[in-house]
Order: structure tokens, then sequence, then C-alpha cells
């Protein structure tokens, strides 16, 4: 392996690191006693052993799935796990740094030589050099366990401990045969981020990586004894995590940004209104990719080009107006998305979203968009008010009446009673529409919350996926009533009375 000391960025961040870890003051007690009962509980409690030894990386409490893959490594010796972790919740901190840092400091030691793998050599040498960092560096560290390093370097890709450990670092498809050392195979190999945006674009390439993965890698166990961690968020549909995850008796947690209540999975760290803002600054697409393991393919039937913006007509000027809501069941912020949509079908037979209002919020704000539409139209024409009939329950026309009340003015929500087909087949026939230029977003309201949450569960909805479609159902919602009055008055002008043409 290459050695990177002349490597100057891997070089200066090692500098920095160990002057960070340096800086840090670890003041224990002194009495050997202390000292013993120190020891003995850092060996039993893992969050006790992070935050006593590792304050610089534990600037908050470990979160519960944290703990308990830690345990969970522990006691299974021989394990082919996944660790499937949204971004920024310390996935390489804990499988690739301090969980094994802990199962060293076991009696007896439960690691011997450990390989961290990742999609490339440097990417692997970084994991490698925060982990001789701690080792040599981190004082509280030492002073409880000893004096650690002994040869080797990360700039070489591999270093002993005194105590008889071996670290090696290795780049995605490097040669591992014949790996060991002193007759001891490796019994820990993390595979930590070992996907990359690329990869998961070619088939085959992913094959390749898994067939190294499964072959050359595992092959450096003895007969599979040990632990293999794999780390990592799901960037693609196909990767090698995703194929990786389908072996049988893999130890397999998933931990999203927010977990199935809308909740934050590690609120020892996040706030919900910290997470609800990244995912409005990056979009829905982005967030289910990066934060929710929830990969999706943008544009698989509805198309970025196929998205139009346009100046609406005067509101008088519309054939019909409509306001169709898709509520979810639930009066929370954290459930479903809820939608309404004012949609004008203009004479020519164009649908034009006027409004668009979409989010994970209450009933109460629910309703306030309906008095927003009428605020509005102000009177000017009619607007037919919407909802989906199994909906229209006592709860939501309570609030609807309740607000009525205080404002003086009631919206006048019907039920769409139609017996509807699968959602799936009813928004991707709306595609056609798309296509050919027959819908038309509102330009004045392109930066509106509404219209890009829209925008981006269009482009996510695919079949089978895991996002939201609340918003687009409810265009389809007002699509199809539209279509069917026009069909009628249509239908009506063709069946009035011909004219006389006697003489």
């Amino acid at each position: 392996m290459a050695n990177y000391r002349n490597n100057k960025e891997l070089w200066n961040r090692w500098v920095d690191r160990v002057q960070w870890i340096s800086s840090k003051d670890f003041s224990f007690p002194e009495s050997e006693s202390d000292k013993t009962r120190r020891i003995e509980r850092a060996r039993k409690d893992y969050q006790f052993f992070v935050e006593t030894y590792f304050p610089h990386l534990a600037t908050k409490k470990c979160g519960k799935f944290q703990i308990e893959a830690a345990e969970y490594l522990l006691k299974h010796k021989d394990t082919r796990a996944l660790f499937e972790w949204a971004r920024g919740h310390a996935k390489s901190s804990h499988i690739s740094l301090l969980i094994p840092l802990w199962l060293k400091i076991q009696q007896p030691r439960e690691i011997n030589v450990m390989v961290l793998v990742s999609k490339s050599a440097d990417m692997a040498i970084r994991l490698l050099s925060d982990l001789q960092a701690e080792l040599q560096y981190n004082m509280a560290f030492i002073k409880d366990f000893g004096v650690q390093v002994k040869s080797g370097s990360w700039t070489e890709g591999e270093f002993h401990t005194t105590d008889g450990c071996f670290f090696i670092a290795l780049g995605r498809g490097q040669s591992p045969r014949g790996l060991k050392d002193r007759g001891k195979r490796p019994d820990y190999i993390v595979p930590d981020d070992i996907d990359d945006d690329e990869l998961v674009r070619n088939p085959k390439r992913v094959g390749d990586a898994l067939e190294w993965l499964l072959t050359a890698l595992i092959g450096t166990m003895a007969m599979g004894r040990g632990r293999l961690a794999m780390v990592g968020n799901r960037i693609g549909k196909d990767s090698i995590l995703s194929r990786y995850a389908e072996r049988p008796g893999i130890y397999h947690t998933i931990v999203n940004a927010l977990d199935k209540k809308g909740r934050p999975s590690w609120a020892e760290n996040y706030t919900p209104d910290e997470i609800k803002k990244m995912r409005e600054f990056i979009g829905e697409r982005r967030f289910q990719k990066e934060y929710m393991n929830n990969p999706i393919n943008e544009g698989t039937v509805f198309r970025t080009k196929d998205i139009r913006y346009g100046k609406m007509l005067d509101l008088k000027l519309y054939r019909t107006l409509v306001c169709y809501t898709d509520p979810s069941f639930k009066n929370s912020t954290t459930a479903d998305y809820k939608a309404t949509m004012l949609i004008g079908k203009t004479p020519e037979g164009v649908f034009h979203i006027i409004k668009a209002f979409a989010d994970q919020t209450s009933v109460t704000q629910m309703v306030a968009w309906h008095y927003s539409i009428m605020d509005f139209v102000a009177g000017k024409v009619p607007v037919l008010y919407y909802m989906e009939a199994n909906f229209m329950q006592d709860l939501l026309l309570d609030e609807f009446k309740t607000v009525g009340n205080i404002t003086g003015h009631q919206i006048p929500i019907r039920g769409d009673m139609r017996a509807k087909p699968d959602k799936f087949a009813r928004i991707e026939a709306m595609s056609p529409l798309f296509e050919r230029g027959l819908v038309l977003f509102n330009e004045k309201e392109k930066d509106s919350p509404g219209m890009i949450t829209l925008k981006d569960q269009l482009l996510m909805f695919e079949k089978g996926a895991k996002s939201h479609d609340d918003a687009p159902d409810a265009v389809e919602g007002a699509i199809w009533i539209l279509s069917k009055r026009s069909r009628a008055s249509d239908a009506q002008y063709r069946l009035g009375m011909r004219e006389s043409r006697k003489f």
C-alpha cells in the first residue's frame, strides 16, 4: 500500500485531529479503587465508556439505537450485521471507532484483527487514522488501559497495538487475500460507506463489488468466524448495501432521521424543527435518499421537463374552479401529508394549479388553507370544495364548523363519493396531461412551500415507492372532478334541441 505521509490533505487532517484530541483536559480521580471501578463500569456500560473516554466525540448523549448496536456486537461474536443509518447519525463514529475500542478493552479481549473497508483506499485510511489518533493521543484512554500503539502507522495502511491487536485499511476491491497477523485472521470487518453515487448507477459494478465482498473479503475470516458489520445509508435502489441486506441471516437495523411516528430517531441530538428545516431546504427527494434510506429515481413517471409554469387567468375566465383536499387520518404534524389544491380548467381544456398547500400539519391548519383560498377568490366566482368521502369524519367536520362559526363563513365542503381505483393507477394516468402541457403551475406560486412539495412528490412518484403522494392525489381528485363536469356540460350541449330546417 502507498505511504500516505506524502498525502498533504490526509496528513493535515491527521495533525488537526491529534491537536484536537491532545487539547482535551482529562482529569480523573487518582485513587486505584476509583480507577478500578471506572474500568469495570466502562466494560459493562457502553454509554459510560463513550462519555468517559471520548467526550470530544460524544457532544450529545448516545441514541438508543447506538447503544443497542454496541450491545449486540458485544454479545454476538459471529455475526453478519447491517447498520443502515441515516446521514448524521454517527455511523462511522460508533461502528468503525468507538465500538471496536469497547470490544478491545473487554476481558478477554473481543477483537484481534480489524479490517476497515471503504469506497476507496483514501477513505479507508481516514477511518484508520481516526482510530490510531485516539489510541495514541487520548490520554484518558491511555491512563486506564495503557500505552496502545506499538508499531506501524496509518500512513502505511496498518498498525499494531501493544496488546496484540492489528488494524488495517482496505479500499473497495483491493486484494485482501492472505491477510492475517501472526496466525490470527480478521475477526472484525467493517465495510463503511462502501457505496458511492457513481457505482450505484451501474448494476454490473455493484455485482462485482458484492462478489468481492462475499468471496475475497469474507474469505479472510476463519470460515466466517468473527463480526462483519456493514454500515451506511441506502443511496441507491440497487447498491452493495441493498444486495447485502438480502443475504440470509443478516442482522439488519434501519435508523431513519424520523421514526415511523415522525419523531427524531436521535432525539438526544436533533429537534423536529431542525429536521424540518433541512427537509425543506434540500427538498423531499434528497431528504428521502440521505436521511430516510429511501432513494428515489426522479422522473420515473413525472419528468422535470413536464412540470411547466405559467400565468394564470383571471378567475372569472375559468370554466370551473375546484378546491380538493386529501387529508391524513391523524391530527398530527408528523403523520402523512395533508394537501389542498385550487385548480381551474380553462376554456381550452388546460388545468391550472392556482394554489397548492401541502404539509405534515394539523387539521386546524388544513382548515385554515380553505379560508386562505376563500379570501383569495374573494367571492368573484363560485368554488367547488371537495374532500375524499372516507375522510369526512366528525373530527374534520367539527373543525370546519368551529372555524366557520368564528369567521362567519362556512366552507361548503362535500365528499368525493366515487369508488376510487388503485391510487398508483389514478395518479399515473395524469402523466400524459403533463407531457402534453395540459397542466400548468402558477408561476407566481413557484417558490411557495406547497407548490415545492407538490413538485417534489410528483417527481418522486413511482410504483412501490415509500415516498408521500398526498399532493399528487389531491391534484388527481380535482382534475377528475373538473373533467367529469366538462364531459357532462359537453353532453348537455350535444343533446340539446336541434334547430328546425323545415321551410
